[in-house]
């Protein structure tokens, strides 16, 4: 399996006493003694400034994947400010944006390892929403973190199509499936 651990760095261009969290997935690949640190998609996109993914957007939710396997994997920590009408209950709007950025962001990861190439080589992957069809199952409770898992479906030259479940604690309160849509590199 892996472990994860938090990195505290200082955040460029801010005061030396702010930090910002950076978390790092420790794993050895398969067949592999020597274990490696991957950072979350996230952090490793360039010029990501979305609301819910990008790691430059300092009022975002921030969301961080990494690949379990063939899945992807993503664990959200709600706050009190995402409630619904009740106090305890996850916003279904938040639950919609986390399920969304943590597909877009799996897309595109896996288009860069599809490609045998680095996030940070020359000419941009993106991908953009083309669907978003989330099914509520049942209410998620703001007090346990939200734990998404994504599947690959369907991968075609134009777009990559990804089912993803949301579990707030042992219960399934979510699916969804994403289309994913790749967009020219000059997109940005």
């Amino acid at each position: 399996m892996y472990q994860r651990r938090l990195i505290l760095e200082a955040v460029a261009g801010h005061k030396a006493n702010l930090t910002d969290q950076r978390e790092v997935k420790l794993e050895k690949p398969p067949g592999s003694d020597e274990i490696i640190e991957s950072l979350p998609f996230q952090d490793e996109i360039l010029n990501n400034h979305c609301y819910g993914c990008g790691p430059s957007n300092q009022q975002g939710l921030k969301i961080k994947s990494f690949w379990e396997g063939e899945d992807s994997v993503c664990n959200f920590e709600p706050r009190s400010y995402h409630m619904a009408g009740p106090r305890h209950i996850l916003n279904g709007g938040v639950i919609a944006t986390v399920i969304d950025c943590h597909c877009i962001c799996t897309a595109i990861a896996d288009a860069y390892r599809r490609a045998g190439r680095p996030f940070d080589s020359n000419n941009s992957i993106w991908y953009a929403t083309g669907l978003l069809d989330v099914k509520y199952l049942r209410p998620a409770s703001i007090e346990h973190q939200l734990v998404l898992r994504a599947k690959i479906i369907e991968v075609t030259d134009k777009k990559t199509v990804l089912s993803c479940m949301a579990f707030s604690g042992d219960e399934k309160c979510a699916q969804a499936e994403v289309v994913a849509v790749r967009v020219p590199d000059d997109w940005l």
